[in-house]
């Protein structure tokens, strides 16, 4: 055993250790060298980015004109209140060739080059500038995958005098730099949610407000009637009417010396509510007017004043809570997908060597001991609900330990999915016969002692007993089921439970029934071995899933597509030759001949290898989109050979980045919008995530079909927004907090709760089509479960147009 375990383990690790070499035989970092200094003169300052190209290499300009295959050189310096960024980037002027072969002028840099960018520093103290650059480098044979870095210099801080302008600047006589463009507006640093709790007749309207760190506004009620205070309106309506005043928690009171007066503040989170009788018992829309005035210690902002609207269902309608918007946002139907592959797992581990040969003995004990035959159904049937009971206090404990809100968020957790990666590599290894896992001899002999009394209590132990037994064959099944479950969120493990333990309950209470059944059964022998090892080998492959999510997540592109592929055509190859005989692992029985089930199973398996095999060369494998990684996250993004050159499509805007099937996307909501202005289009919010599956099925079988991919590419401006980017914010947007009050500090954290609290929904994909000022279209949001087909979500862009055009 030892041996045969050591020659399955040395080509495992031998193709993943040739793969890791073959797709890393390059490094662009070899080819270009970046320097990074600065140049200062009083306010004034020069950073200086320095590329040394080895010999035969190049890059390309800066300054491309659009609709070019090639990809601009950038060097981006992140925003700050430290300085004002001035001019564009420039470059010296690059050697300019054509190529016949994609037929354009090409704008290359080789030898030392250095690009420039001026700043006006707006600090009078020291402080670190941050940026970062990008490059494509090539040869005259080929080009390596393109490069992103960082960078950080550090700046000497600039005297100025009070009132002096300084780059459109202008020191005030507290020493504060205002810039009328570079502060934020009040309702991005509160921002309001509203909604409502019905109970019968009357109502509680909630007005809750995310406050920024370090600002305040001001309470309800003041002394005197002040511009400061803040207001919450309701417009008068014959389906409701007011029950007292507007409630609002005690605010802090502090004195300010220069004023001579108490103020009355309030800071981080913070509801106002508001009472009120419904008159309607048919639904209605409460509309009402907010206001308020936000100030730090140093400065206010201009007073804000915003409309609202709330749907009240009536009261004909009881205990009900309704947001302004909401969404299912798919649960559903990953719920009943969790159920359904949990089903199919639970028929799996009915037929592994550690169940199947318990089917007849336990139903056999039930018919012989019972005086009935009915006695004999009743207990079987409570046999079975004691597997079910058992598996889904489980889900339950599972569930409970984590939270539902934790579970959804452990899917995109770098260290969950590497455990779990580990995990599922131990289990598909124990699977295929290196080892088993088992639990303590102590407990199994407390269980069957226990199921020795008798009655309810001995039944519910024999099935213990049972559970126990069996670890070893469906321990690792569960272990991934609960792995599954976990990344849908809320219930999933207790749902997935329920859908593993039925399966594996219903034999036991069917053949307790129908006894005559058992005839039929197939003899106990190696094929139950081979099961095993078959969901061995599809462990194996799953596993790297959970390792693709990790390297997606943190952007470290160690196992891109084509590495990804290239481990699951060498698993499924395996598999392919150990179901024809070629390998035989522990535990096999020897085998003579091969059963038409195993000829037609291998056969599907090596027909499935073929079909992943052109994918190493750019083709979209449809059947498995959302398990590799996206086509952009790989080595050669285009395809080999430039097969998808509808990246080309990508215009040389600031912000604007190749996407899904090569369409252009932002990641900048506000560089977004303001482009979507410029050109007058639709913009579309695309709520998505590094790991999550079904935002790639949507882009891989619905974005890219025609009638789509034309208006994808040509009509709308796509803003991506990552909720699982876990890059850190800049310095100058921290200071959010989110729904618990935690300061959000990462990217993908701030698009999350952009999401929240816009669209009472965290779930992912998620669509958005905004009209011409920014408003959101009627058509609603989008989404997997409603619109995970061509038709409807056409539908959807071609309504959302329509609305756009009407609204301009």
């Amino acid at each position: 055993m030892k041996t045969i375990k050591n020659l399955f383990l040395i080509p495992l690790i031998g193709l993943l250790f040739f793969a890791s070499n073959v797709f890393s035989q390059e490094n662009p970092e070899d080819k270009v060298k970046w320097e990074f200094s600065i140049e200062q003169s009083g306010c004034e300052a020069t950073i200086i980015g320095k590329v040394t190209i080895v010999k035969r290499w190049h890059v390309y300009g800066a300054h491309l004109p659009e609709g070019g295959f090639t990809l601009p050189t950038e060097l981006v310096i992140e925003e700050s209140s430290n300085y004002k960024i001035v001019g564009e980037l420039t470059e010296p002027k690059p050697e300019i060739t054509h190529d016949d072969i994609i037929d354009e002028d090409l704008y290359l840099h080789s030898g030392t080059v250095e690009f420039k960018q001026k700043i006006t520093i707006l600090n009078e103290k020291d402080f670190v500038l941050k940026g970062r650059y990008s490059f494509q480098t090539c040869d005259e044979a080929h080009c390596l995958p393109p490069f992103d870095g960082e960078f950080s210099l550090k700046v000497r801080g600039c005297n100025v005098s009070e009132g002096e302008e300084i780059g459109g600047f202008v020191i005030s006589n507290n020493g504060d730099l205002l810039d009328a463009g570079n502060i934020k507006a009040p309702k991005d640093i509160v921002r309001w949610d509203f909604s409502v709790e019905e109970n019968g007749d009357e109502a509680i309207l909630i007005f809750k407000a995310f406050i920024d760190k370090d600002w305040h506004i001001y309470g309800a009620k003041l002394p005197e009637e002040s511009e400061m205070i803040t207001k919450i309106v309701l417009e008068e309506s014959p389906d409701y009417e007011r029950i007292g005043e507007l409630i609002e928690p005690q605010p802090e009171i502090i004195h300010d010396d220069v004023l001579d007066e108490d103020l009355y503040l309030h800071s981080g989170i913070i509801e106002f509510k508001q009472k009120i009788k419904i008159l309607n018992k048919k639904k209605f829309v409460l509309k009402g007017q907010y206001s308020f005035i936000t100030c730090d210690d140093s400065h206010c902002l201009p007073s804000f004043t915003g409309d609202f609207s709330i749907k009240i269902k009536g009261n004909d309608q009881t205990g009900t809570v309704l947001d302004v918007k909401s969404s299912d946002g798919g649960t559903n139907k990953s719920l009943i997908t969790i159920f359904f592959l949990a089903f199919l797992s639970g028929f799996a581990a009915l037929l592994t060597p550690c169940v199947f040969p318990m089917i007849p003995m336990t139903v056999s004990f039930f018919t012989k001991q019972s005086k009935s035959k009915a006695e004999g159904i009743r207990n079987a049937i409570i046999f079975g609900i004691s597997i079910i009971a058992i598996y889904v206090i489980l889900g339950t404990i599972v569930t409970k330990i984590f939270g539902a809100d934790a579970l959804n968020a452990l899917s995109t957790n770098v260290y969950f999915n590497i455990i779990f990666f580990v995990l599922l590599i131990v289990f598909a290894i124990s699977f295929m016969g290196a080892f088993e896992i088992t639990l303590p001899s102590s407990w199994v002999n407390k269980a069957d002692s226990a199921s020795d009394k008798g009655g309810f209590i001995g039944i519910f132990f024999m099935a213990f007993t049972l559970a126990l037994v069996s670890f070893s064959c469906t321990g690792p099944i569960v272990g991934t089921l609960l792995v599954q479950a976990a990344t849908i969120g809320g219930i999933g493990p207790i749902i997935g439970m329920l859908g593993f333990s039925l399966a594996l309950a219903l034999p036991f209470t069917l053949f307790a029934a129908f006894p005559g059944w058992m005839n039929s059964l197939p003899k106990s022998g190696g094929w139950l071995n081979t099961v095993k090892v078959v969901l061995g080998f599809l462990e194996l492959a799953l596993a790297f899933k959970f390792l693709s999510n990790a390297d997606l997540v943190m952007d470290w592109h160690y196992l891109e597509r084509e590495l990804f592929l290239a481990i699951w055509i060498g698993v499924f190859a395996v598999l392919a030759m150990y179901l024809f005989g070629f390998i035989q692992l522990p535990h096999d029985s020897p085998m003579t001949s091969l059963s038409v089930g195993r000829t037609l199973l291998g056969t599907v398996v090596v027909i499935f290898v073929i079909y992943l095999i052109p994918g190493l060369w750019g083709a979209p494998l449809k059947m498995i989109s959302g398990f590799p990684p996206p086509m952009e996250y790989s080595e050669s993004p285009r395809g080999f050979g430039g097969a998808r050159n509808n990246i080309s499509s990508v215009k040389h805007v600031d912000g604007m980045h190749p996407g899904p099937q090569g369409i252009p996307i932002f990641h900048d909501l506000d560089k977004g919008l303001d482009y979507a202005k410029k050109v007058g289009k639709s913009a579309f919010l695309d709520f998505t995530g590094k790991a999550c599956v079904n935002c790639r099925r949507m882009e891989e079988g619905v974005w890219g079909e025609l009638g789509v991919i034309e208006l994808m590419n040509n009509d709308i401006v796509i803003i991506s927004l990552f909720v699982d980017d876990k890059r850190d914010l800049p310095q100058d947007q921290l200071g959010e907090l989110d729904l618990q009050g935690n300061e959000i500090t990462t990217i993908g954290k701030k698009w999350s709760n952009y999401q929240t609290i816009n669209y009472k929904t965290n779930t992912q994909p998620y669509y958005i089509m905004l009209g011409p000022n920014g408003e959101d279209l009627a058509n609603g949001p989008a989404d997997y479960e409603h619109h995970g087909n061509v038709t409807d979500f056409k539908t959807w862009l071609e309504d959302g147009l329509k609305l756009y055009k009407e609204a301009k």
